[in-house]
């Protein structure tokens, strides 16, 4: 069993309230640097390659180059995914510390919440992340998101800011109306920075009305560790709904092998969802054609 990517989430904390999150149902955790290192050695077998996000911002912490320390000491690469909220409380060496191999950043967070800053400070900040990465660190790769497209067109004035700042300093054309016409998912903006576009989504919640069986890519691309122990399918369940198993209590390879766990593979196997959480989850229907 091989993951393409396993989601540790090593703080649930965000410190933000994005409206298109859901309300975090945990209490607020941050994993301990012992148990982070227990998980990765569990880990050593099934992946190389992490993504430092479930519900949390890992930029929040302030000692994350010890945990990007200890990535590095078992061989895995990260993917640290932000808000660019905190991208200046660490440095160019943190954020392109050796582990890292990708550092992707939510722009739409701005636009979604109260924030003490204004959106040129904000910009600025996610503006010399890149210039810094350009000119002194040639691995990692910088994806800007802008994972807020629909048919109403309803984030555009925001979006056409975001265009005019990076078509200035990238010296790009980047028009709003392509994108949204033609649906394009990526740009390169620079070498190993791109802009990526994508729809808005609904989160899997028990309380919705959807009902759909489809294929996932839950427990065969990836699996989410929460900061807690809990070890959940995919990482769209923040929450634990459908708790594993957690590895406080279990070794890994016997919650991957448990019967609950292989009940659901065979069942997406088949374009069947077993647990109600999945058949409540619209995400998994794009992947039907896929």
């Amino acid at each position: 069993m091989q993951f393409h990517r396993v989601h540790i989430e090593v703080t649930n904390i965000c410190g933000l309230a994005c409206s298109f999150c859901p309300p975090k149902a945990n209490p607020s955790k941050t994993m301990s640097l012992d148990f982070f290192e227990k998980t990765l050695k569990e880990l050593t077998p099934y992946t190389k390659t992490l993504a430092f996000h479930v519900m949390g911002d890992p930029l929040l912490l302030s000692n994350l180059h010890e945990y990007l320390d200890i990535a590095k000491k078992y061989n895995f690469e990260v993917e640290l995914t932000t808000s660019g909220y905190y991208l200046s409380k660490h440095s160019a060496k943190t954020l392109f510390h050796e582990a890292v191999r990708q550092l992707n950043i939510s722009l739409n967070s701005f636009n979604k919440n109260s924030l003490n800053i204004s959106f040129e400070e904000y910009i600025g900040h996610v503006l010399d992340v890149c210039s810094q990465k350009l000119e002194d660190f040639s691995k990692p790769f910088i994806n800007l998101r802008l994972w807020n497209l629909d048919d109403i067109y309803s984030e555009e004035s925001y979006n056409k800011l975001i265009f005019e700042k990076l078509n200035s300093f990238f010296n790009t054309t980047i028009d709003t109306e392509t994108i949204y016409k033609e649906k394009i998912k990526s740009l390169r903006l620079a070498p190993k920075v791109l802009l990526n576009f994508d729809s808005y989504f609904e989160w899997p919640s028990l309380e919705s009305t959807h009902n759909s069986h489809a294929p996932c890519y839950g427990l065969s691309s990836h699996i989410g560790i929460l900061a807690n122990g809990t070890v959940v399918p995919c990482c769209l369940d923040g929450d634990g709904v459908i708790n594993l198993g957690n590895l406080n209590e279990q070794s890994l390879r016997d919650i991957l092998f448990s019967k609950r766990a292989t009940d659901m593979i065979d069942g997406f196997k088949e374009n069947i969802a077993v647990e109600e959480l999945c058949k409540k989850c619209s995400y998994k229907d794009r992947f039907l054609n896929s």
